[in-house]
């Protein structure tokens, strides 16, 4: 049983990652072993994600007045939570661990105030994270770029050749 002083430490604790953050995803992990929950901990610490293994009832006193009251109903049995500003690289972590240990179970979870179902978690676990979007979208500009730069860089008969053959189709 925890102390009252604690208790009320866990709570202020667990405000401040409420406010914090911008995203949540619970899970229960019953079944996992230490050396498990130490492996997905650490995966998440890669990504700045902490992984918390919560107490309930004490969980739900922090959640009151934070934007995630939402989540109060999903806290039950052993629960951990993850809290992230990166929802995505969360998701993945979370789906990929819970592939290969299936005593990982997501709950559902919340982002920017819009609470998530299993289906949901799994579906934004697809999505490309901010990095990879941003060299999606490199890679998609820097093509014309590169055809640009081939014709201006190709000797000076290629382009006239060039822009004979375009001459003749207008």
């Amino acid at each position: 049983m925890m102390h009252k002083d604690k208790k009320k430490n866990y709570i202020q604790e667990m405000k401040v990652f409420f406010e914090k953050t911008s995203s949540i995803f619970v899970t229960h992990y019953q079944g996992l072993t230490v050396n498990q929950i130490d492996e997905l901990r650490s995966e998440m610490r890669k990504h700045g994600i902490l992984f918390k293994i919560t107490k309930n009832r004490i969980t739900k006193l922090a959640l009151e007045g934070s934007k995630f009251k939402k989540l109060e109903n999903l806290f039950s049995g052993p629960t951990a939570v993850a809290f992230s500003e990166d929802a995505i690289s969360s998701a993945k972590i979370l789906t990929q661990f819970a592939k290969k240990n299936p005593n990982l179970k997501i709950i559902g979870g919340i982002m920017e105030e819009e609470p998530l179902s299993v289906e949901d978690v799994e579906k934004i676990a697809t999505l490309p994270t901010l990095s990879e979007a941003r060299a999606k979208i490199v890679g998609i500009l820097s093509t014309p770029a590169q055809k640009i730069m081939s014709i201006l860089l190709a000797p000076g008969s290629k382009i006239a050749i060039l822009a004979h053959a375009k001459s003749k189709k207008t």
